[in-house]
């Protein structure tokens, strides 16, 4: 079981910390993907990390903003989402990859976990 929290409501330029616990498994040996999922659209990759050597990716839209991050010993991913925008606001889903060491993909498919999400509102 995966279980986000951190979500909120901020106001654009803002920043927010998310995070990934896993609960029942080891998240040491998983990939991490944060994925999000605005109304009316599909869900979409944001930032991956692979397990063991970190490697991480970046949708380009978050770039120099957002930097994910994982503390194996608590068994939780982070996502730091900074300078935040109305086009942020989304639910954000993290997802689980087993065995994923080198890199790390938004394939959704190859996730084999998933959270329930939790909600991120950008707005003055």
């Amino acid at each position: 079981q995966l279980v986000e929290s951190g979500g909120g409501l901020v106001q654009p330029g803002g920043s927010l910390r998310l995070a990934c616990v896993a609960r029942g498994f080891i998240l040491d040996y998983y990939a991490v993907g944060w994925f999000r999922q605005a109304p009316g659209k599909e869900r979409e990759g944001v930032s991956c990390i692979s397990s063991k050597l970190g490697v991480t990716n970046y949708t380009d839209s978050v770039k120099g903003r957002f930097t994910i991050s994982r503390d194996d010993a608590k068994n939780t991913v982070y996502l730091q989402m900074s300078n935040l925008k109305p086009a942020d606001t989304a639910v954000y889903y993290c997802a689980a990859e087993r065995d994923r060491i080198r890199s790390c993909s938004f394939y959704k498919p190859d996730y084999d976990y998933w959270g329930q999400g939790t909600q991120v509102t950008v707005s003055s």
